[in-house]
């Protein structure tokens, strides 16, 4: 059997002291005690470690081999428990990320870079996923987390608002409306809007056509042909205006600009967790706490 580490670790302040006074004053432990120890650690190993007398301790040839060979085997055994530590923690391990594509511009780097940095242990990846996809694929474990704009049905997961956007419309800088600071609802619904296809993310078309459910005469929506259009020609040209959260801003294309739709309700982008978490995600969840406050992504 393997001797306790205190009293291996009090062997080797000895072997350094090679005196039973001074090394119980280093430990901060009594005489009577450190030599109990010492008796202890021998009968455990079946050998003499160390010749006493009054004065003076003298290592044997198994005291001498055990101090030179203990500190890197309590070292790696220190190291044993930080990795076990860490790993409790939720700082250790792979972590894989599913964001919408609109969550990318933004909210998804600055989580996984704050992951990264504050979590050295950590192996993080991230993935576009279409939105519908996402919270399923946490609740089967294929990733871990998943980061989408609203709040996307499905079963066996939890979901934790993470950001409020203040909504707009995308259009082209020589746009008559990119004229004003902000743009009334109405005004936007008298030009075509463009808005993804509703197999994409239901909740936020839904939440984007909703807007304009009230204007009259009805807006006409715009569903481009190609689901990720890298060109909006019809942007650019000023033929469309693209309802567009806050964040699209960060990721804007030459040509556009954006601007914010007077009284429109927020979107909310969130943090989708399995609803049972273990230390991992429970790490994810208070950097993402974290990382919300500083950097204002929710109301006071």
């Amino acid at each position: 059997m393997a001797p306790d580490t205190v009293s291996l670790r009090y062997f080797l302040v000895l072997a350094q002291e090679l005196n039973f006074t001074r090394a119980a004053a280093r430990i901060g432990i009594a005489q009577p005690a450190l030599s109990a120890r010492m008796r202890r650690l021998e009968a455990e190993l079946g050998a003499a470690l160390m010749v006493r007398n009054t004065r003076s301790v003298v290592l044997t040839t198994a005291g001498a081999a055990l101090a030179e060979s203990a500190p890197s085997a309590l070292a790696a055994l220190d190291r044993a428990w930080d990795t076990a530590r860490s790993a409790a923690a939720g700082e250790l391990g792979t972590l894989r990320i599913g964001y919408s594509l609109s969550a990318g511009a933004e909210t998804a780097p600055a989580l996984v870079d704050r992951l990264i940095r504050g979590n050295s242990g950590l192996e993080v990846g991230a993935v576009p996923m279409a939105t519908p996809e996402i919270s399923p694929a946490v609740a089967d474990g294929r990733i871990d987390a998943g980061i989408t704009r609203g709040e996307q049905p499905g079963r066996g997961v939890r979901r934790f608002l993470l950001r409020r956007v203040r909504v707009g419309v995308q259009l082209a800088q020589h746009h008559p409306l990119a004229e004003h600071p902000e743009i009334e609802i109405a005004d936007a619904a008298a030009y075509p809007l463009r808005l993804p296809d509703r197999a994409a993310n239901p909740v936020i078309h839904d939440q984007l056509s909703g807007l304009f459910r009230d204007t009259r005469p009805h807006p006409r929506f715009h569903t481009p042909a190609v689901a990720f259009d890298m060109s909006q020609r019809d942007l650019r040209d000023g033929v469309t205006l693209a309802p567009a959260g806050e964040p699209a801003v960060t990721a804007q294309p030459a040509g556009l600009t954006w601007r914010p739709l007077r009284g429109a309700p927020s979107l909310t982008i969130h943090l989708v967790l399995p609803r049972e978490q273990s230390p991992l995600h429970r790490r994810i969840r208070a950097v993402a706490k974290a990382l919300a406050h500083e950097l204002h992504w929710l109301p006071d």
